[in-house]
């Protein structure tokens, strides 16, 4: 298994490198030589979201009514995704 290690971080690294430049509409020899950035930015909003995640679960454990809180979570993406899809924008300040 150790021998496999450094193919599949190679892989992974191709792999973020190849989806950047699609997704940015980047030739591949520029997102090439952003690959240090773009797997250090990817790592870093991997960490964030294992974080959220842990400190959600946590919170979720300790709360009286964890079913009321789901519910809630879920009814506010919800409004969220609702109001994104119709069009809905917020007014803005200062003008």
């Amino acid at each position: 298994m150790r021998i496999l290690r450094v193919p599949a971080a190679l892989a992974v690294v191709f792999g973020l490198t190849a989806l950047t430049a699609r997704l940015m509409a980047w030739p591949l020899e520029r997102a090439v030589y952003l690959a240090p950035v773009i797997v250090i930015g990817f790592a870093a909003a991997l960490g964030l979201l294992l974080l959220w995640g842990k400190v959600a679960v946590n919170s979720l454990r300790e709360s009286r009514r964890p079913k009321l809180v789901v519910a809630l979570w879920v009814a506010g993406l919800a409004l969220i995704a609702v109001l994104t899809v119709i069009g809905v924008s917020l007014p803005r300040e200062g003008g």
